[in-house]
């Protein structure tokens, strides 16, 4: 890596929004619920409200509290940076947002590609196409939805920065994105649940991808079940044009050819493939060590939390209690409703800094919620190391680092396996930030050494690899002033 020519090229920067420049806009309504149920009521297993209608007003909700922008920053001279409701890598805001919709309260049937920057519609079909979203995502209550949200990734805008590599980012983003979503969907009864599994070629021709640029991630199902959607038009092809994104990109044929060989290409296939046998549970070597029981209400909205999230640049040393520190990694480990079985990851920590618990590495069990001690002492500076070299990892209260069985789970779910490890890693992540701002501290994803942060929990974590890291602490006093939360009206 340090000895890499890669250099940023200020002047190719990817704009961070998609533009149809001859589709006309339609406005998404300002005055929607404020999603006041309280923000880990929200990430509880299971919450729900109840069941929601598919309005204009509803699907707007979601989408600004999914991939809204939520603040903005003024520098001296004028310019302003606008912060997003979930984080991504690098504040390059790959994941790109559709919507397919039945005919729904203040909103036609169609095909929409959704644009944070104005907050609007933009129209890319005509005609309720559920059912062509169900047919290739083998799944039939797809089409019994008011409507589903796909989500996408751009890949020049990761790779600019990151290169090949920027791959795995496409998940990790997509997931802490759910991860909001999924929150938000179920406080307003949606029923949401994820699929990660679909024939790729089929969804990318609905939505108009260009697969050698951009494509479908995840579709997400929104709305209690109803009557069947009545069979789709014609899905022919369209090519709207776009507004280029920079005056030049590189091309990285090993993602895409990364991304092709996990794609599935049949119905047929997508069925067999969800019908993988879970991984065998894990479960404690020693002894655990008992945290306290996780807080139901943090006494901040959910809402209200979103507005409030950003990535902590710089932590204190100031520690964490043992009942906050619960609370987070309990609901980083709260499951992913999804086509494919959760927790595939496990939370591996290094705590530095935490009220009542011995400094040291831990692996850590949701089932009792317990933290099992696998090397005690002081850890900052090889965690600091571990991330990449960056002082987060170090300065940080608390360090998740998530593992897989790699191995076992491309053995059951094939080359795409892979997508759903970094995509369930991303999701606990993003759930572990909510929890983080929910109770007033804050959290940053990092990069990682991985073959040395497999080394250095193991023997524990031998066949295990790293796939993803959330750093956990309070920012440090006299920091950067946090950006002032927007305010729809």
């Amino acid at each position: 890596m340090r000895s890499s020519g890669h250099v940023l090229d200020w002047d190719t920067k990817p704009f961070l929004f998609k533009i149809y420049p001859d589709l006309p806009t339609i406005a998404l309504p300002k005055a929607f619920d404020p999603l006041s149920l309280d923000a880990l009521a929200a990430l509880a297993p299971g919450a729900a409200g109840s069941a929601g209608r598919g309005t204009i007003e509803t699907l707007a909700s979601v989408l600004f509290f999914a991939a809204g922008l939520t603040k903005k920053k003024t520098y001296p001279g004028g310019d302003e940076i606008h912060f997003r409701a979930a984080p991504s890598t690098g504040a390059l805001y790959q994941t790109e947002v559709y919507v397919v919709a039945g005919p729904i309260e203040g909103l036609p049937a169609g095909v929409y590609h959704f644009s944070p920057g104005d907050f609007c519609l933009r129209r890319l079909r005509a005609g309720d196409f559920r059912g062509a979203l169900a047919a290739a995502s083998a799944d039939a209550d797809a089409a019994r939805r008011p409507m589903a949200l796909v989500l996408s990734a751009i890949y020049w805008r990761n790779t600019w920065k990151y290169q090949a590599r920027g791959y795995r980012h496409f998940f990790w983003d997509s997931g802490a994105m759910l991860a909001n979503l999924l929150a938000a969907a179920g406080a307003l009864g949606f029923e949401p649940r994820v699929l990660a599994g679909f024939v790729d070629r089929e969804v990318n021709a609905l939505l108009g991808l260009d697969p050698e640029r951009e494509a479908a991630l995840e579709i997400i199902p929104l709305g209690p079940l109803s009557s069947p959607a009545p069979p789709a038009p014609p899905v022919d092809p369209i090519d709207y044009p776009i507004v280029p994104l920079s005056s030049e990109a590189v091309d990285y044929p090993a993602l895409r050819e990364i991304h092709s060989a996990s794609m599935l290409d049949t119905p047929e296939v997508v069925r067999a493939w969800r019908r993988a046998e879970p991984l065998p549970a894990r479960s404690p070597r020693a002894p655990t060590i008992g945290l306290p029981e996780p807080r139901r209400e943090a006494g901040r909205a959910f809402g209200e939390t979103v507005l409030r999230r950003a990535s902590t640049r710089q932590f204190s040393h100031e520690a964490l209690s043992a009942l906050e520190l619960s609370t987070a990694l309990a609901s980083a480990a709260g499951g992913i409703p999804a086509d494919f079985p959760s927790q595939l990851v496990s939370l591996y920590l290094i705590v530095n800094a935490v009220e009542g618990i011995e400094p040291g590495s831990y692996c850590y069990w949701p089932g009792g919620n317990g933290l099992e001690l696998l090397s005690p002492g002081d850890h900052r500076s090889r965690s600091a190391y571990l991330c990449l070299d960056q002082p987060l990892g170090g300065d940080a209260a608390a360090v998740i680092y998530f593992l897989a069985p790699l191995g076992a789970i491309l053995r059951r779910w094939g080359n795409r396996g892979y997508r759903i490890a970094n995509l369930e890693a991303g999701y606990c992540g993003g759930r572990a930030y909510l929890a983080a701002y929910a109770q007033g501290f804050g959290a940053s994803g990092l990069t990682f050494y991985d073959a040395d942060v497999g080394r250095f929990f193991e023997p524990h974590a031998r066949g295990l690899d790293a796939i993803f890291v959330t750093a956990l602490g309070r920012s440090a006093r006299g920091g950067a002033r946090e950006p002032a939360p927007l305010r729809i009206r």
